[in-house]
């Protein structure tokens, strides 16, 4: 299988998508534990949610899972929230603080080098080379990275996380105009609830790529798994009703997102 998918579209704006991706090689496969076999922290149905809400949208998706290697992580390892719990580049733990490898068999550094060479390096080539071309095309480009995450973690933050997360590294990573329309439009989606840069700020892939000085524009949005999972902790199954409710509210922020975009560059000098 190839580590990333590739659907070119001709807007302005590219659908990232790191880690509903469940392939893990049969090598690294037979190194997991039981608990690392699950698969729990997959963002769970993401390119489903998504589909056809933006026809004219590319779309670069990671096939292999995040516990193979994170394509969100700096490949450096350099931690994205110092001192705050988190995962890292090859994840030791689940997101509950449970060992996910059989003993002695995590990877090490050359596994790790592997690793990013085989996986995280073609994803990041392939979103690299989209954006390049929408941004020639267009004289912007806007990622839109799409994650999803179970809305209680304690190991990882306090109480019940917001159903919308943005973020944009407060500010640095989108034009404000992109970040303002995009909260707004979750902030006001009834029987939902939404926060600006808050427990995540936008991953690697959002700080590595959002240069807006340069023409380059990200977004991260983080979405709770209770407002498109009918279980977030065993099952993870898609629940049809509850999807439906959320993605007019998604289609609504990628349309603006793309609306913003040509307003953007047709002003430019």
């Amino acid at each position: 299988m190839t580590p990333v998918e590739t659907t070119r579209g001709t807007s302005p704006v590219i659908l990232g998508l790191p880690h509903t991706g469940t392939h893990v090689p049969p090598d690294i496969r037979e190194r997991l534990n039981d608990e690392g076999k699950k698969l729990r922290d997959t963002d769970w149905h993401i390119h489903a949610l998504y589909d056809g809400l933006l026809p004219a949208a590319t779309t670069v998706r990671a096939t292999f899972h995040r516990y193979v290697i994170d394509a969100n992580r700096d490949p450096s390892g350099e931690s994205l929230y110092p001192g705050q719990t988190t995962t890292g580049l090859i994840p030791r733990i689940d997101f509950d603080n449970q060992p996910i490898w059989r003993e002695g068999m995590g990877p090490d550094g050359a596994e790790t080098a592997r690793r990013v060479r085989e996986f995280h390096a073609p994803y990041h080539a392939a979103l690299a080379a989209e954006i390049a071309r929408v941004k020639a095309q267009h004289g912007i480009a806007v990622l839109y990275d799409c994650h999803s995450i179970r809305p209680v973690i304690p190991y990882l933050f306090e109480g019940v996380l917001p159903d919308f997360n943005v973020g944009t590294d407060n500010g640095r990573t989108c034009d404000p105009r992109i970040e303002q329309a995009t909260f707004d439009i979750c902030d006001r989606a009834e029987g939902y609830t939404a926060i600006l840069n808050g427990r995540f700020r936008g991953g690697w892939t959002t700080r590595h790529y959002g240069r807006p000085e340069e023409g380059v524009h990200a977004i991260q949005m983080e979405l709770t798994q209770s407002t498109h999972l009918a279980d977030s902790t065993e099952t993870f199954a898609y629940d049809p009703a509850r999807a439906e409710r959320l993605r007019p509210h998604l289609a609504e922020i990628l349309n603006s997102i793309e609306a913003i975009a040509y307003q953007i560059a047709g002003a430019r000098p």
